[in-house]
């Protein structure tokens, strides 16, 4: 989501299995535009966490974006300088 709620939700946290999982709320799912079965990438921010609809295009890319930084990782170095 782009934008923060203008107020917070209250969501709970069930025992899924040995897990934890929340239940969005379906006005939550319409702003991500995901439903039941498909895969959501959660990443942690300096503010928290953020949550989006995944994209294996994205994931694919950075992948490779990451075997290139590996491989070149002095060349990167010194461009960095």
């Amino acid at each position: 989501m782009n934008m923060p709620f203008k107020t917070a939700k209250k969501l709970k946290l069930i025992k899924i299995g040995n897990s934890m999982g929340v239940i969005l709320p379906k006005e939550v799912l319409a702003k991500l535009g995901v439903e039941a079965g498909d895969s959501v990438d959660v990443s942690e921010t300096p503010d928290g966490f953020h949550i989006q609809r995944h994209d294996e295009g994205f994931a694919e890319q950075m992948e490779v974006a990451r075997a290139v930084m590996k491989r070149r990782r002095n060349a990167l170095r010194e461009l960095a300088k």
